[in-house]
């Protein structure tokens, strides 16, 4: 965690403030301290004891030791303490797994239980109260909007038809690289979250958005998304003490506020111009031309209520789409290119698969993807080695249980470690070394998805909480970084080197952004047009 958790967030009456807030989180802690050695007393001496962990200080608990890289440090103390300890956060209990038997029992054995999220304050405002998928409160509703959302808006089906959306801003992107950025070095990452992006924002609403107001929703809706990654990794005091969340020290709750309501009215003109739209065609769309919002209230016009939407829960859907999917898919691409850079052989072997399944006078395809099994392994390893999700969404129990014969307590929040787990020895041959040719195994009973049921390989989670999204990640990734990778060769400025540290946060991205130059590789200038 970053020290600045404890900053005020304005600079106003600082000094009054920072006084308020120290005697405030006092009272509250003490308060919590009273309540937690009472009800220490009066446990049933029968009930299976917590798991170890590290002894804090009074009122704060461990926060005072956390780190900035959480998930190397939960890895360090599960050597100490074992694949099972807890941790006590403010007034929050933490359980941190980091073993693929345990695994299996909180998203296997007993998923219902942990079903359930602890929403941070942010969290809570940027999911519209908890309506959407990602941090949306286990039930019906939550079960009715995920069946459309994998059902429907993500279906093989409306993957296809949306692939035209898809190609069109790739293939923007490689005609910008190839008309102002060849030769130059470009930041890599910054270059697949832009793609990312506007291909995303193209998928939401297809044609309805166009012209100058397209433009300029897109530029503002990229720097909203990006400031709200940035507000949802932000440690904030409420989160850990919910007694302060009232007072908002920290001015975070007011942030998220602010972004939502612009995205509101990003959505509420989308939503506007897509009804207009749909009244004043006579002829039917093409379906190629669709993006998930007319999916969406098409769906809700059929007058199913097993499916019918409300407009508020159609945002947020949109909402874990844009926030869940392309930091996600931006950072990936650009661990592969770094992974890819590191070991020239890899990216030899992926262009050479490239050159016999594409052609070198030819742009990638979407009917090209499932042949490139080599790039596809190499996009699983980098999964493995550098998880977007490190530790993943905590859970929730929604009940007392046990856990590896430990008591996990109703409403603790539960960690689970894949990044430990990802490298973990007893699990994986050498597996701090990159090595795609694990991945191309071809008996089915040990090849690896990314559907979570190996729990030794947990990129996109197990169980309920699985992200709804992978049908689409998978997509998205393979077509753009097949794209670039046969489009461009790419090599390092002279005098550097791969720098693949990482840091903690919503998503696990590089210390060091990628820096690359491309020179052109195909043989027909005009596919770069």
């Amino acid at each position: 965690m970053r020290s600045s958790m404890w900053d005020a967030s304005s600079e106003k009456h600082e000094n009054l403030k920072e006084a308020v807030t120290i005697f405030l989180i006092i009272m509250a802690a003490i308060s919590f301290w009273f309540l937690r050695t009472w009800n220490k007393h009066s446990r049933n001496p029968e009930q299976a004891p917590l798991p170890p962990g590290p002894n804090g200080v009074p009122l704060l608990g461990y926060l005072p030791f956390l780190g900035t890289n959480l998930h190397h440090q939960f890895t360090d103390l599960s050597r100490v303490y074992g694949p099972i300890y807890k941790l006590q956060l403010g007034t929050k209990l933490a359980i941190v797994v980091s073993s693929p038997s345990l695994v299996k029992e909180v998203v296997r054995d007993q998923d219902t239980i942990f079903a359930y999220r602890d929403l941070t304050v942010a969290a809570r405002i940027l999911s519209y109260g908890g309506s959407d998928i990602v941090f949306g409160t286990y039930g019906p509703d939550w079960r009715r909007m995920r069946k459309v959302l994998v059902s429907q808006m993500l279906s093989k089906t409306n993957l296809d038809g949306c692939y035209a959306l898809r190609k069109e801003e790739v293939v923007k992107s490689i005609s910008h690289i190839f008309s102002e950025k060849i030769g130059t070095p470009i930041d890599l990452g910054q270059c697949a979250f832009s793609t990312t992006i506007n291909t995303t924002m193209r998928m939401l609403w297809g044609g309805t958005l166009q012209g100058e107001k397209k433009s300029d929703a897109g530029s503002e809706f990229r720097k909203v998304v990006e400031e709200m990654i940035e507000l949802l990794e932000k440690p904030n005091v409420s989160d850990f003490f919910p007694a302060l969340a009232r007072f908002d020290i920290q001015g975070i709750g007011s942030q998220a506020k602010k972004l939502l309501s612009v995205t509101e009215k990003i959505f509420d003109s989308a939503i506007e111009a897509q009804i207009n739209k749909a009244q004043n065609e006579r002829v039917p769309q093409n379906h190629e031309e669709k993006g998930f919002l007319q999916f969406l209230l098409e769906n809700n016009n059929h007058q199913d209520s097993a499916t019918t939407l409300t407009i508020q829960q159609m945002k947020a859907l949109l909402m874990d789409i844009v926030v869940g999917g392309t930091d996600t898919t931006a950072i990936t691409v650009e661990w592969v290119m770094s992974e890819l850079l590191q070991h020239p052989d890899e990216m030899r072997k992926v262009q050479e698969e490239l050159t016999e399944i594409v052609g070198m006078d030819h742009l990638v395809e979407d009917f090209h993807l499932p042949k490139l099994h080599y790039l596809d392994a190499v996009i699983k390893e980098t999964s493995r080695l550098h998880p977007a999700g490190s530790l993943l969404p905590p859970r929730c129990p929604s009940q007392s249980t046990t856990v590896g014969g430990y008591h996990i307590p109703k409403g603790s929040r539960v960690f689970l470690n894949v990044w430990s787990i990802h490298r973990n020895p007893s699990v994986w041959d050498n597996p701090l070394e990159f090595r795609p040719g694990r991945f191309l195994n071809t008996d089915p009973n040990n090849s690896f998805d990314y559907l979570g049921n190996k729990f030794q390989y947990l990129p996109f989670g197990s169980g309920r909480r699985i992200c709804a999204g992978i049908p689409l990640a998978e997509r998205m990734l393979i077509y753009l970084l097949a794209s670039f990778l046969h489009s461009f060769e790419w090599r390092l400025p002279e005098d550097t080197e791969v720098d693949l540290s990482d840091k903690f946060g919503f998503v696990t991205k590089k210390v060091t952004p990628l820096i690359a130059i491309p020179t052109l590789r195909l043989t027909k200038l005009e596919l770069y047009a």
